[in-house]
């Protein structure tokens, strides 16, 4: 009978997933990790809750680090990010592979799930990017940065970085309004996640912000540089994709 690990939709739960399943000695071909609300239930199959430990999560992390490489650890990472419902098995499958043969599962695009790891990793690694440049901030009367964003995959935590080293003296929050979770950036200090109740109330202020300073530089910005001769639709969504707009002040109407 093929037993499913049941894992929290987060970088620990999948950890937790992978140490359970690890560690029930069932054997590799004969347990599955999936995420939690994103399975089809099988026939013959005994689902089973990871529940989520933070010393579980320690132990498998730690055990990616240094036996594996830190580069492994921080693709897991980001493909743990993905919204792909088979992340946690091919993370699984991943890391049996990686404590088998070191750190040269990296380079072993040969093996189904290292090949797939390798493009959520890219995948997510590749969002992300795009968000530094696509972000838009516009100001709320409290004098604070706002920008809602819709990505495919959790990249939230990816952006924070590179804006709260670029907008250190500012308070900001970037608002994922697909996953109800906001990043708060507050000067001086160091960024936090709210998620829930919290996060939900942050959620009004996206329909309170003004037009404000930054949005009229970017619509003014976007419409002298743009030479209408040589408008180009076709090239411009292939540097810019159409689900990125609704969240770009310039595309904004107003």
């Amino acid at each position: 009978m093929m037993v499913v690990f049941v894992c929290e939709d987060s970088f620990e739960g999948i950890l937790c997933g992978v140490y359970d399943a690890w560690t029930s000695r069932l054997g590799h071909k004969n347990v599955k990790l999936a995420v939690d609300g994103q399975y089809n239930l099988e026939m013959f199959a005994d689902y089973r809750e990871a529940a989520v430990s933070e010393e579980k999560a320690q132990k498998v992390a730690q055990a990616v680090r240094t036996k594996i490489s830190g580069r492994a650890y921080a693709w897991i990472y980001r493909a743990s990010l993905s919204f792909e419902p088979q992340k946690a098995d091919w993370i699984y499958r991943f890391l049996i592979y990686g404590f088998h043969i070191g750190e040269k599962v990296i380079g072993a695009l040969q093996i189904p799930a290292v090949q797939e790891v390798f493009r959520l990793n890219r995948s997510v690694g590749n969002e992300s990017h795009l968000l530094t440049e696509f972000l838009r901030f516009s100001e709320l009367p409290q004098k604070a940065l706002f920008a809602v964003i819709g990505p495919k995959n959790d990249v939230t935590a990816l952006l924070m970085p590179h804006f709260s080293d670029r907008l250190r003296g500012e308070r900001f929050i970037i608002f994922d309004e697909k996953r109800g979770k906001a990043a708060v950036h507050i000067s001086g200090m160091e960024w936090y996640m709210m998620t829930g109740g919290e996060a939900a109330q942050l959620h009004e202020l996206a329909g309170r912000t003004d037009s404000g300073e930054y949005a009229a530089l970017w619509k003014a910005f976007f419409d002298s540089a743009g030479i209408q001769e040589r408008t180009n639709y076709v090239c411009q969504r292939g540097h810019l994709p159409l689900r990125f707009r609704p969240y770009m002040t310039e595309f904004q109407q107003g």
